[in-house]
Parts: C-alpha cells; structure tokens; sequence
C-alpha cells in the first residue's frame, strides 16, 4: 500500500514523517534506552499512568514485540522499585476497544531519586 503525499501549492513537496510512535526499534535493548529515561521521569512525578498513555503523550517508537515487551519494561521497573501497581482502567489505545490494562504509580523512593 502506497501513501500519497499532497504537495504543497507551490509544487514542492514535503519531506515524508513518521511520528515516533509509527515507527517500530530494531532491538530490544536500543528500545530500551529510549524509552527508560522516559519512565523514570514519570515515575518521579508520582502520579497515576498507563504505558499506552506515556507512549503517546512523550511520542514513544514501539518496541521490536509490543505485545511482550511493553509488559517487560514495567517488570523491570517495579523489580527495581520504580513503579507498583495502581490499579487498573480501561484502555485509550485505539486497538484495544477499552480492554482493562493495569495502572501504575512511582513510588517515594523514585520520586526521592533513590530507587534501586
């Protein structure tokens, strides 16, 4: 499937962009990087968030197995006493038709700066 791009008025035309979140990491570990900094910040703030929800909102790239991997990311982090379970919600991801996903909150010692 092609996409067509519009040109612009003037005959030029605009250079193709992927959002972050269209764009899938070759491997786990870069992925990673990317995306735990990210988690960690908002793990300080110390308030109430879903993976989907920051992967939007900070434009986050999919990782190589989103199904697994997503899930992965948040062991790692409540193994590492960033996060703990909240909760849960329904989904806003579009894909999932407001399934049930867990919610997640930082905790005081990674709003302290001292988890791990």
């Amino acid at each position: 499937m092609t996409t067509l791009i519009q040109p612009a008025l003037d005959g030029t035309v605009p250079a193709a962009t992927k959002t972050a979140s269209q764009r899938k990491a070759e491997d786990y570990e870069t992925w990673l990087a990317e995306v735990w900094p990210v988690f960690l910040e908002v793990a300080a703030a110390g308030r109430t968030f879903t993976c989907y929800e920051v992967a939007k909102n900070r434009d986050l790239a999919d990782p190589p197995d989103p199904a697994h991997h997503w899930g992965r990311l948040m062991t790692l982090l409540k193994d590492e006493g960033y996060v703990r379970t909240a909760g849960w919600a329904c989904s806003d991801r579009p894909t999932a038709h407001h399934s049930g996903v867990r919610t997640w909150r930082g905790t005081a010692a990674a709003r302290a700066g001292r988890a791990a």
